[in-house]
């Protein structure tokens, strides 16, 4: 898809990007930037930059960096066309029809098709479920104590018995085996072609915008598996994909309830848990829990009870707690499931239980607490010494500590025994830690030579940064350096246009990113030159000392490459002279 550039930079430009992230992140003024608690990662100091004279955030600790366009992109999860068009929207600008390429209008044509596929094929299950042929399945939700309402809201229905009856069906809306085969929803192959789901009760999946993407089937009576989820598609991807939090990401709700299945979802919704979600089949992702960062800070699981339940449990609490959401685990004992849960002792009981849900580290501590005997003395001091090595996960002291009183009071441990093993513990581990080997000469050598190369890059990268902050620098320099002293081939290309840029009167760190939007990786490295230093820059003798030491060090590090690369004898000894010169060169920002 492709707007043309100036709409683009139009989009950019009439979005301040301080106005645009202060809507997701909390911010703070701080010199001429603005610092908040990065969204991509889990921080507890400010190390999220957003610059309004560049237009441009970064992060000092994960690298995430770039303009208002691609934060829009990442904590979204849009494309480049619906991050500008939901930019565009919010500035109030009219977007031409997107010209695409043969090879985008092939690939947006295909996922359009798939999307109309999807959206046919829940509209014929639902209505299958409201025949003859569909009784059963509508029984079985009427079993489930499932309302009409709650029914349509999340779109049930049935695949007939017949194994073939939705091909036919997709067939006869004029769609062709190959794009059926790419939906996920048929099988084609030699020997025939069958339909993926039958006889089975359907539950469509959506995005967060409510369009159907692929779809669950519980199979009726004893067949296997007893759940069956689409294959990925080029609309579908399950590890990126939440049940239910198409509605869930508009409740009021501070916190999601995360449960296993749809039913679970469906039962909470209906009582009125308008926040549960569930993953699909699949073990809870990363992905999952960046999905879930978008729209809450807490997370109760509310996992089955059963040993599998409580393994599951286990899994997610690290991915969450990794992401930076606090998580909460609860209780539905003596009943399996939130559905079971709620159908027996009501929704009132199930919010009771909401407001006691156990703190997931302390959960954590319960389940290690199994696998001892504490009648046993030395199966006790084994139980104790893994909770204090447990402790020793929380790197910060404070928050330590008031993990060891919380646990100290529940399991009845002596605190002060207790915070003295955690830190016996913690000593003897650091002590365990191996010394580094001098190595042998050419590791060493190896090693000099990678970080001289990374301290040239960092002098580039500085030199950069400096002259997109206080472009007053550009008359500092003229004769000294030029784009072509920056020898890194992507960093000769950002400094061609930073210079080139700035000779038109328009230096401009944000559009400049733009060009570089395809290539994931040559983005957040572009993005990080114009973000090489948190301090402020060259306001005291010392920066100003280390700016003149910088350029030298940049035009020396140029003039050493030209001369291992000269052509003939006449310009090698030009090259000496130059690099003899720079010993007297001085440079001043005054």
């Amino acid at each position: 898809m492709y707007y043309p550039e100036e709409i683009i930079e139009e989009v950019r430009m009439r979005n301040d990007i301080v106005d645009v992230i202060s809507g997701y992140v909390k911010l703070q003024k701080k010199g001429s930037n603005y610092f908040g608690l990065c969204p991509f990662h889990n921080e507890k100091s400010p190390s999220f930059s957003v610059s309004p004279q560049k237009q441009m955030y970064y992060c000092f600790g994960c690298g995430a960096g770039g303009n208002v366009i691609t934060f829009a992109m990442e904590y979204e999860n849009y494309t480049f066309s619906e991050a500008v068009k939901m930019l565009a929207d919010r500035a109030g600008i009219k977007l031409p029809e997107v010209e695409y390429s043969k090879e985008e209008r092939a690939k947006a044509d295909k996922r359009s098709t798939l999307l109309e596929i999807n959206k046919l094929a829940a509209n014929y299950f639902y209505y299958q479920l409201h025949q003859p042929q569909g009784k059963i399945g509508y029984d079985y939700f009427k079993r489930r104590a499932l309302s009409d309402d709650i029914i349509r809201r999340f779109g049930l229905g049935f695949a007939n018995k017949t194994s073939s009856d939705l091909y036919h069906y997709l067939r006869s809306k004029g769609y062709q085996d190959d794009i059926l085969r790419d939906s996920g929803l048929v099988t084609i192959e030699e020997r025939g072609t069958y339909d993926k789901f039958w006889n089975r009760v359907m539950f469509p999946i959506m995005d967060v915008n409510n369009r159907v993407i692929g779809f669950g089937g519980r199979v009726m009576g004893d067949g296997e598996p007893k759940y069956l989820n689409s294959p990925e598609t080029m609309v579908f991807d399950k590890s990126r994909s939440l049940y239910g939090l198409n509605y869930a990401r508009t409740s009021r709700e501070k916190y999601m309830l995360a449960c296993e299945g749809y039913m679970d979802v469906i039962a909470m919704h209906q009582a009125g848990f308008t926040n549960a979600v569930a993953s699909l089949g699949t073990a809870f992702t990363t992905q999952h829990a960046m999905l879930l960062k978008r729209y809450t800070d807490q997370v109760i699981l509310t996992y089955d009870s059963d040993g599998a339940g409580v393994k599951a449990a286990l899994r997610a609490i690290p991915i969450l707690k990794e992401v930076g959401i606090s998580t909460k685990v609860l209780n539905l004992k003596p009943y399996k499931d939130p559905d079971e849960f709620i159908k027996n002792l009501g929704a009132d009981a199930f919010r009771e239980r909401i407001s006691q849900a156990k703190n997931s580290f302390l959960f954590e501590i319960n389940v290690l607490k199994r696998d001892f005997a504490l009648d046993d003395p030395e199966q006790k001091t084994k139980f104790y010494n893994a909770v204090a090595r447990k402790l020793l996960e929380f790197s910060e002291a404070l928050e330590r500590d008031n993990y060891t009183q919380a646990v100290a009071r529940e399991h009845y441990i002596p605190y002060e025994d207790l915070r003295r093993l955690v830190n016996r513990l913690g000593s003897q581990l650091s002590g365990m830690q191996p010394k580094p080997s001098s190595g042998s000469y050419e590791k060493r050598e190896k090693k000099k030579k990678t970080e001289k190369e990374d301290g040239i890059r960092q002098s580039q990268r500085l030199l950069l940064t400096w002259l997109i902050e206080r472009p007053q620098l550009f008359e500092k320099i003229e004769g000294i350096v030029g784009p072509d002293d920056f020898i890194e081939p992507l960093y000769h290309q950002v400094a061609k246009m930073v210079f080139e840029d700035h000779a038109q009167g328009n230096l401009n760190p944000a559009r400049i990113l733009n060009h570089f939007i395809n290539d994931e990786e040559q983005y957040k490295e572009v993005a990080a030159l114009f973000n090489a230093s948190l301090k402020e820059s060259l306001n005291n003798e010392e920066q100003q000392k280390a700016f003149s030491e910088t350029v030298l060090r940049v035009r020396k590090n140029s003039l050493d490459y030209a001369s291992r690369n000269a052509a003939d004898i006449a310009e090698l000894q030009k090259i000496i002279r130059e690099q003899a010169a720079l010993k007297t060169l001085h440079v001043t920002i005054d």
